[in-house]
């Protein structure tokens, strides 16, 4: 029964922030300004996520340019999925008063999400091409779609 509370609990959060995120899209107002009244919405969008999945695995696609592969940290816990690293800035030659325009952000980030699925933490992979972060996230057998057969009597 506790169980079953601690679940709708989690399942109203997962909609209030969904509706928090949809906000102003029927009215035409861009994402950045959906999300910048909110503390802190704003400064966690980098890197910008696809998440997919198919019956054996969640599949994350974040696109982050510039990114120090040193510093990256990817880790799953209790079903979130934290991608961590830092940005580097474009020139350290160039001084910030001889820019005209800076709208690349550089820094450190830490981006976190709530898996559809529970995904198998040991055996997530990740791989960094062209700009590109990969991750796939292999679903938990128990996670995994059983068929069941039905007997005919």
């Amino acid at each position: 029964m506790m169980w079953d509370l601690v679940r709708e609990l989690e399942s109203l959060r997962r909609e209030m922030e969904r509706a928090f995120e949809n906000f102003g899209a029927d009215f035409g107002i861009h994402p950045w300004f959906r999300t910048a009244f909110l503390p802190g919405r704003a400064a966690r969008a980098y890197p910008m996520l696809n998440i997919s999945e198919d019956r054996d695995a969640v599949y994350v696609e974040a696109l982050a340019p510039g990114l120090d592969t040193e510093t990256l940290e990817i880790s799953v816990l209790n079903n979130r999925l934290r991608i961590a690293g830092e940005k580097q800035a474009l020139s350290k030659d160039i001084k910030p008063e001889a820019f005209h325009r800076s709208e690349r952000s550089a820094g450190r980030f830490v981006r976190t999400i709530d898996l559809p699925t529970e995904v198998d933490a040991e055996k997530v992979t990740a791989e960094y091409k062209n700009g590109m972060l990969l991750i796939t996230l292999p679903k938990a057998e128990a996670a995994k779609p059983k068929q069941i057969t039905v007997k005919v009597a």
